[in-house]
């Protein structure tokens, strides 16, 4: 393995790819350069959870030579314009293995309003759909039928934001309905509502829209199930 991947300094886990977990979440606060990661994320990188301390030069390292300077450009633009880190790139793990993953993040903000950080969640696209993840999507398949035309905008737009395929693209609003308990179409149709709202500044539009991913539930009016 080359040695710019043999991370060495934190205890690492046996990595089988039909156990990396899917999704993880993760918090990073600017004044501090301070990294929170779920377990999942910990896994994801090939790591015991709490094994090592997340950095910024740590996270790096483990990027794909080729996404590198790109992420490290956007952490630093998130930092000093106060914006949530937000990309598609690849990792590479204490394994060796490549990982294709979707960033999609908020802002944080204190009590006072002031924005503080950024925190949100590493999507995997890279495996397959684990077990539970096909029994819960069978389980929509009705309500995909019935309400294909909404959901299927829907898709276009995450494949459009995101650069991602139908299938990812779906993924993603399975796992946002599922995470929320909200229905998928009930999700669907919302985002593609609140497209109006997005701006047209291109910097700014996919912050705009991890905001929009990851709050649209709040925003549903809630019927009896």
């Amino acid at each position: 393995m080359d040695n710019e991947h043999d991370h060495t300094t934190g205890e690492t886990a046996p990595v089988d790819p039909s156990s990396v977990p899917r999704v993880g979440s993760f918090r990073f606060w600017f004044a501090t350069r301070r990294w929170e990661w779920s377990e999942e994320v910990y896994r994801m990188h090939g790591y015991t959870p709490g094994s090592v301390v997340p950095t910024t030069e740590l996270l790096l390292s483990h990027k794909h030579p080729d996404d590198r300077d790109d992420v490290a450009a956007r952490i630093a633009r998130a930092v000093d314009l106060g914006e949530s880190f937000s990309s598609r790139h690849r990792f590479i793990d204490t394994a060796g293995q490549v990982h294709h993953v979707m960033v999609v993040a908020d802002r944080l903000y204190d009590d006072a309003g002031a924005v503080i950080g950024t925190g949100g969640f590493y999507i995997d696209l890279t495996e397959t759909l684990a077990e539970s993840e096909r029994e819960t999507l069978s389980a929509a398949l009705p309500d995909v039928i019935e309400h294909r035309a909404v959901i299927e905008q829907a898709k276009g737009v995450l494949m459009r934001m995101y650069r991602v395929n139908a299938e990812q693209a779906f993924k993603i609003l399975s796992w946002r309905s599922q995470e929320t308990n909200t229905k998928l179409r009930d999700l669907a149709a919302q985002l593609v509502a609140e497209l109006e709202t997005l701006p047209e500044a291109r910097p700014q539009t996919l912050t705009a829209f991890d905001h929009l991913l990851l709050t649209a539930h709040t925003r549903i009016p809630r019927h009896p199930r």
